[in-house]
């Protein structure tokens, strides 16, 4: 039996941890950044659930309307959303047993910062498509590539995405 390979990630993340990807409807319909986001830690091989109110399913995956329907079964809260749509982000963390919010670039106030270290919640900053590897000779094309040329990249698993739960 094959053992799992676990690649760090951005902070004290890794690929073993369980992740819960927030966005809206459109941002997962439309594939933005919520959809890449949710499709990359698939790729990685990582336990991965989108949450977003009225969406019933994705890609044969089931999707989660709150956080709070994932009490215990999460690590790593990814929201993809705006600030200001994030009011009650740290308080549905917290009830989910989460103990990590990995903030994507614009996604974060300081604010949202405070809040997280009164809840001990540890806030880790920055984009998950940097860990990603792209392929050559597009990449140089693409932003993710340049803004993550440094950090610690994640091989993409197909089969792992393919049977994410």
């Amino acid at each position: 039996m094959r053992t799992k390979k676990i690649y760090p990630l951005a902070g004290d993340l890794n690929t073993a941890l369980r992740f819960a990807v927030l966005g809206s409807a459109a941002k997962f319909r439309q594939r933005k950044h919520a959809w890449k986001v949710w499709q990359a830690l698939g790729e990685f091989g990582c336990a991965v659930v989108p949450v977003a109110p009225d969406l019933p399913r994705l890609d044969r995956s089931k999707v989660f309307s709150d956080l709070l329907a994932l009490a215990g079964q999460v690590d790593v809260v990814v929201p993809c959303l705006p600030a200001a749509e994030l009011t009650e982000l740290v308080s549905q963390a917290q009830a989910c047993g989460a103990k990590w919010i990995w903030f994507q670039e614009q996604t974060w106030t300081p604010e949202l910062l405070c809040q997280c270290a009164d809840a001990n919640i540890a806030a880790v900053r920055g984009c998950v498509l940097r860990h990603k590897i792209y392929s050559k000779p597009l990449a140089y094309f693409h932003p993710c590539y340049w803004h993550g040329l440094h950090v610690s990249k994640v091989p993409a698993n197909r089969l792992a995405s393919r049977y994410r739960r």
